[in-house]
């Protein structure tokens, strides 16, 4: 049992990570980026006129400390990859389950507004 909580609290602690990542509008913005395909941390300074190489980076360090970013050192240049993994468990989680009820809800609506009809 104590290897099971154990478990838990690892994803209770990877889940805060993840939240804390894209709690950062900066953060989300590199992520929308990313979701276009892989970039160099030059690239992503470059999109981002408005922070600084250095704050680049640090955002990149949260991500990846999320796990949200995989780094890859390719000669002088770092390659930036998206991994939707952590997204997908957060939506099955935390907004999956909440979405069913309330389609069904909507569903239950839509077929008693046109039954007045």
């Amino acid at each position: 049992m104590a290897r099971q909580d154990s478990k838990r609290g690892n994803a209770e602690a990877q889940d805060d990570l993840v939240f804390k990542a894209l709690s950062g509008k900066d953060r989300r913005r590199i992520l929308d980026l990313l979701r276009d395909g892989p970039m160099t941390t030059g690239d992503l300074d470059a999109r981002l006129p408005h922070l600084d190489r250095t704050t680049v980076m640090q955002h990149l360090r949260v991500l990846e400390n999320a796990r949200l970013v995989i780094s890859k050192k390719a000669g002088r240049c770092r390659w930036n990859y998206l991994d939707v993994g952590p997204i997908q468990r957060i939506y099955e989680r935390w907004i999956e389950a909440y979405a069913a009820p309330s389609a069904g809800l909507l569903n239950q609506l839509r077929r008693d507004l046109e039954d007045l009809s």
